[in-house]
């Protein structure tokens, strides 16, 4: 199953996507952006869009209805922030990062709180709730999840991984979490203390994301060798999960060279997906019919991170440097950019799946 996207036509015309309508955001960080996230509630239909960088900060926009940002907000941490997540309903921002700490900015008070604590930094955090009780949990290179209700500065629960958090996200009572390794861990927040299931990543190289289905029935996971798998919590059948090759150059002779897989993100309406990467092209998915959308040419640097707002029809990526070339290839004019690109509607819908003779 592993090439099944690869097949589609590269060059047909109807899969080839336009950036000529993005627009950029004002004041972007001034390092490597790390994460993005959207207020899932829109007040008054108003987007806001929260940017952790590794210039120890976060930034929190209003996206204005001509497309343009406008600074509102930020948390200032005491490192690189890696990871942040709104609030259910829209009005705080979490965010963590390098500092061993996670905090919460109340957006109508202005007010910023710790909230978290770890050993080493904290890779990621989300939001969810138990019960209608805001909550919080948080993976760390210090190889701990934790769980951390509000009201108390000490952890609710904790459960140890295998190895360092490289990746988690969190969906309905999903919560599945990527470590050094390979290893996920799959985790039904009914019962938080306890792996419901351990699996070795189905791809060969390190994991570099995980992103819930919007159903919180399965997962995708990006690595660093141009690879996506689809992955469900329960076995459906032999056919249901499948990996795929993508963000990979046209072969050279016997040379093929392949980008991580940086960010996935799942359309909160039509349950396909995006894929982002080092090659700096991003690439819209239907995991059901097994077909590619569109793909978008290269932007003009790597995307380390990627988000639909609440109701699809923004994709926010982030453009700036990645590490995968190592020191040497951080150069002082490599863009550090926010791009907003406007969803048609045909480029995130599912197309009818056409069943072969």
């Amino acid at each position: 199953m592993a090439g099944l996207f690869g097949a589609q036509p590269a060059a047909a015309s109807n899969t080839l996507g336009d950036l000529k309508q993005d627009v950029e955001l004002g004041s972007p960080p001034e390092d490597s952006i790390s994460a993005l996230a959207f207020n899932p509630n829109p007040t008054d239909q108003k987007d806001f869009l929260a940017v952790a960088s590794w210039d120890k900060k976060v930034r929190i926009y209003e996206i204005m209805s001509n497309g343009q940002g406008q600074g509102k907000a930020q948390i200032e941490h005491d490192g690189p922030v890696f990871s942040v997540d709104f609030f259910k309903d829209g009005q705080k921002v979490i965010s963590a990062g390098a500092d061993k700490q996670a905090k919460v900015l109340d957006l109508a008070t202005g007010q910023a709180a710790q909230v978290a604590q770890h050993d080493q930094p904290i890779r990621c955090v989300r939001y969810f709730e138990a019960n209608g009780t805001p909550m919080a949990v948080t993976g760390s290179w210090d190889k701990t999840v934790k769980y951390w209700d509000f009201r108390s500065p000490q952890p609710a629960g904790s459960i140890t991984c295998q190895e360092r958090v490289y990746t988690m996200d969190v969906r309905q009572n999903l919560l599945v979490v990527g470590t050094a390794d390979r290893y996920i861990n799959v985790i039904n927040l009914g019962e938080p203390a306890k792996f419901y299931k351990t699996l070795q990543s189905p791809l060969k190289w390190q994991t570099r994301v995980v992103s819930c289905f919007t159903d919180s029935q399965g997962f995708a996971i990006g690595s660093i060798e141009g690879r996506c798998a689809i992955q469900y919590v329960e076995d459906k059948d032999s056919n249901s999960n499948f990996s795929f090759k993508c963000h990979r150059d046209p072969p050279q002779g016997n040379v093929t060279n392949v980008h991580a897989v940086n960010d996935i993100s799942f359309h909160p309406q039509h349950g396909t997906f995006s894929t982002a990467g080092s090659d700096g092209t991003f690439h819209f998915w239907d995991k059901d019919a097994k077909h590619r959308l569109k793909g978008y040419p290269q932007v003009g640097g790597s995307i380390t991170a990627t988000k639909f707002n609440k109701t699809g029809n923004i994709f926010a990526y982030a453009i700036s440097y990645d590490w995968s070339k190592g020191y040497q290839g951080n150069t002082s004019n490599y863009p550090n950019k926010v791009m907003l690109h406007p969803v048609l509607p045909d480029e995130c819908k599912p197309r009818p799946s056409v069943k072969k003779r």
